[in-house]
């Protein structure tokens, strides 16, 4: 079987990390997590059931999804605030 070339991505405030590498064509995203290593840069990174887009998207279905050479799967992290109470706490600030 063929190989193709993916990225997986995941970033904090303070650090970031990318890992290029070759799967097997035919490999979901949640695979493709796996197999990246990447919870070895962040030990507190959980992939058990982690929640991941391609360039951007939203995947809801990581373990079903399979990649096309040159995607770059995206971890996302957990919110600390909720967008719109962010937007509302900024828009306080400035009225004042």
């Amino acid at each position: 079987m063929a190989k193709i070339r993916v990225e997986v991505a995941y970033a904090l405030p303070e650090k970031q990390k990318i890992v290029a590498f070759d799967v097997e064509e035919g490999c979901t995203v949640l695979e493709a997590v796996r197999l990246s290593n990447i919870d070895a840069f962040f030990p507190d990174l959980d992939l058990s059931a982690p929640k991941v887009g391609i360039f951007g998207k939203a995947v809801r279905k990581p373990e079903e999804q399979v990649l096309k050479a040159g995607e770059r799967v995206e971890i996302y992290r957990e919110l600390k605030v909720d967008p719109k109470q962010a937007r509302a706490n900024r828009a306080a600030k400035t009225d004042k």
